[in-house]
């Protein structure tokens, strides 16, 4: 399927859907989309618990839930479970994922919830805060949807500002397959998303880079406070790296990819 022609009448958060839509057959077949080690999952368990504590009972909004990896982890952790997303065929692969599951799953704009005031104990999401295109007003609506003391975690990255560590490894990569020792790894994204991704992220608000103190000033802008920046992903960084081929291992260690953590009073 053919992305949005340039200049059409199609909006950015259009194309964004769209384009999350189209990558819903292949998600999961991505290692940092799927889970694909009890290790990793232990990990994600862990870096949830350290934020949140154990669920018992309270209810979790997964906003942007795609194919529900983030809210199968909460649900095995014990929280009641709303996962949300506005890509149906996202929805349609969670909701098989999750059959005997006590998970809801539906669909909805993570910008704009339509959620009850003070409703909801916790919010989490993963790799959504980058694609926003207007972080101020999600956050302003998350804290409303919030009960009083509840709390947010966002996991997140900077995916568009390598290090130069990183930079080092991707030469090495590059060296390795043209002097034929490795070849490409991992799943491969067609021509025409990648097209695609680059122009969204061209022109959604983190079109620079989500960096955590970023985030973090406008969450504090929004309203939330006691904000949590953790940068330390090793755990789950190092069962991922085990499925990504050598160099995209080595690589994801050393990008600025983060947890936040915030309340609301």
């Amino acid at each position: 399927m053919d992305g949005p022609a340039i200049g059409s009448n199609f909006s950015l958060r259009e194309e964004i859907k769209a384009y999350w839509s189209q990558r819903a057959a292949t998600f999961d077949q991505s290692p940092g989309h799927e889970i694909f080690s009890e290790d990793e999952r232990a990990a994600w368990h862990r870096l949830i618990v350290k934020h949140l504590g154990k669920g018992k009972g309270r209810t979790a909004l997964d906003l942007a839930s795609g194919t529900g990896v983030v809210s199968l982890l909460m649900d095995d952790l014990g929280f009641n479970v709303t996962g949300m997303d506005w890509a149906e065929p996202m929805l349609e692969r969670a909701r098989d994922k999750a059959k005997g599951r006590n998970i809801t799953f539906r669909l909805g704009d993570a910008e704009s919830t339509m959620e009850p005031d003070n409703h909801y104990d916790v919010i989490v999401n993963r790799h959504l805060v980058w694609t926003l295109v207007d972080p101020a007003a999600a956050f302003a609506e998350w804290l409303r949807i919030l009960k009083p003391g509840g709390c947010i975690l966002i996991v997140d990255g900077d995916f568009v500002n390598s290090t130069p560590l990183e930079r080092f490894i991707q030469k090495l990569s590059n060296l390795s397959r043209r002097l034929g020792f490795a070849h490409p790894e991992t799943m491969q994204l067609s021509q025409q998303l990648m097209k695609t991704h680059q122009s969204i992220l061209s022109r959604v608000h983190f079109s620079g880079g989500a960096r955590a103190e970023a985030v973090a000033e406008l969450l504090r802008k929004a309203g939330f406070q006691n904000i949590i920046i953790d940068t330390d992903m090793r755990r789950i960084h190092r069962a991922q790296a085990r499925h990504l081929g050598l160099w995209k291992g080595l690589a994801r260690g050393t990008q600025h990819r983060y947890a936040i953590k915030a309340i609301k009073l």
